[in-house]
């Protein structure tokens, strides 16, 4: 990993894509497009997100997510065990194909190491980022028509997890991301969580980041800083920067990515804002531990919003680097 500015600025992890993306997907399930035309389809899209990302002036971009319809659909559909029965509605007209565990799963094949050795071969910097969903939230977003239980599921998946981790640092990987969102939904399953995700990534020798989002924060509070990773990142914004007490409170002491922009709003925040809002951080953090991010994925806005959200958290943390560079800190 090469050196960072201080308060770096990243992604979580999704990012619109380009509707002509859209239609060559289209165009393929219609058998109307090859195989290996929708992989330069995918290949030319994460040009375009990198592009995007360098752009805006983002230090840890990542691919886009863009060959990933939803974050469990796509490593189900790579994990021998699972079995697709229909869409499931999520919210509004939002589906998805929720998959169902009908036997012992294995790993069959890397499922990210493609896309990452050719993210990194187009990347405008080494501090490129990697995400993979963890054991729990796959286990939690899925139906379970095998295993005894929900525990014994997500230990099994925590295994390949961690073999699909090793592939990717063999392959270079220098930050990984594991998205849990779904870790803090069951209280009675939080402790036993957490191990699971310390299995996935035990002996992963990498920047290790956590993404935990949208929920009841004080359910996996106390927890936090047993989880084995090097930074957590949470949303935020949407929650008026509430949660910062609530981490005070339990003396959580990794590095935070602070999300300052909310994903589900179309309204762009002026740079000022961001700046306001990552000074609120600092009061809580010292800056050597916080990171800058969204609250979430941006891949349900525009491509222009999202972008347009992206500039805005870059300029507002050029600001607060000003400010902190009048003060003796070294910000590069």
């Amino acid at each position: 990993m090469n050196k960072l500015p201080l308060l770096p600025t990243s992604v979580i992890g999704s990012y619109p894509r380009p509707k002509w993306l859209k239609e060559a997907i289209r165009l393929h399930k219609a058998g109307k497009l090859s195989d290996e035309e929708l992989q330069e389809a995918f290949n030319d899209a994460v040009v375009i997100v990198l592009h995007d990302h360098f752009k805006a002036g983002v230090d840890v971009p990542t691919d886009g997510e863009v060959r990933r319809d939803e974050m469990v659909e796509f490593f189900a559909e790579r994990i021998k065990g699972f079995r697709f029965y229909g869409p499931v509605r999520v919210w509004g007209t939002a589906y998805y194909r929720k998959p169902s565990v009908v036997s012992k799963l294995e790993y069959g094949k890397p499922m990210l190491v493609d896309e990452f050795n050719f993210a990194k071969s187009v990347s405008y910097t080494e501090n490129l980022k990697i995400t993979i969903t963890g054991p729990y939230t796959i286990a939690e977003w899925s139906y379970n028509e095998y295993y005894k239980n929900k525990r014994d599921l997500v230990f099994d998946l925590a295994k390949i997890i961690n073999q699909e981790l090793r592939n990717l640092t063999e392959a270079g990987a220098k930050i990984i991301q594991i998205d849990e969102p779904a870790l803090h939904t069951r209280k009675e399953d939080v402790k036993w969580g957490i191990d699971a995700v310390n299995e996935a990534i035990k002996g992963i020798n990498a920047k290790l980041i956590m993404h935990i989002c949208y929920g009841d924060y004080t359910i996996v509070a106390p927890y936090l800083n047993e989880i084995k990773v090097d930074q957590i990142n949470f949303a935020l914004k949407i929650y008026d920067y509430k949660p910062l007490e609530l981490l005070k409170k339990y003396g959580y002491d990794k590095e935070i990515g602070a999300g300052v922009i909310d994903v589900h709003s179309r309204r762009v925040e002026t740079p000022e804002e961001v700046a306001k809002d990552i000074n609120r951080v600092l009061s809580y953090f010292p800056v050597e531990k916080v990171w800058i991010n969204p609250d979430c994925g941006l891949k349900l806005l525009s491509r222009k919003i999202a972008y347009q959200k992206l500039l805005s958290m870059v300029e507002g943390t050029k600001i607060v680097r000003e400010e902190l560079k009048k003060k003796g800190y070294s910000v590069e």
